[in-house]
C-alpha cells in the first residue's frame, strides 16, 4: 500500500465516520491486532484434515461439496478485501485459500 493509498483510506475512513484504526480504545485496539492471529489461527485448525487427506490418502467423511464451496466463498471474500483493501479480510481469507485449495486437490486426487 502506496502512502497516497493509505492517506486515501485514512480519509475515506474518517469521511464516513469510520473508526480509527488502530482505535484509541484499548479494548477495541486489542481487537484490532488480535484479528490477525485469529485469521491465520482458523485455517491452521483445518491442518489435521489436510493431513488426512495427503499423508493418508482418505478422503472418506471429507465433502468435496463442502471445501469447493468454502473455498468458492474465501476466494470471493479475498476479492472483496483487496478492492476495499481490508488487511484482515485479506489476511484471514488468504489463510483460508492456502488450506483449501490443497485440501479439495487432494479430495478430486484421491476420491
Amino acid at each position: 500500500m502506496t502512502k497516497g493509498n493509505i492517506h486515501h483510506h485514512l480519509r475515506k475512513r474518517i469521511l464516513k465516520n469510520k473508526e480509527t484504526f488502530p482505535h484509541k480504545n484499548k479494548y477495541k485496539r486489542f481487537l484490532d491486532h488480535i484479528i490477525y492471529a485469529i485469521g491465520v489461527a482458523g485455517p491452521i485448525f483445518t491442518l489435521p484434515q489436510l493431513y488426512k487427506v495427503w499423508i493418508e490418502q482418505n478422503v472418506a467423511g471429507v465433502s468435496l461439496l463442502s471445501w469447493g464451496g468454502f473455498l468458492i466463498i474465501a476466494i470471493v471474500w479475498l476479492l472483496y478485501g483487496i478492492a476495499h483493501k481490508e488487511w484482515p479480510i485479506i489476511v484471514t481469507y488468504s489463510a483460508w485459500i492456502a488450506v483449501e485449495f490443497p485440501l479439495v486437490v487432494g479430495i478430486l486426487v484421491f476420491g
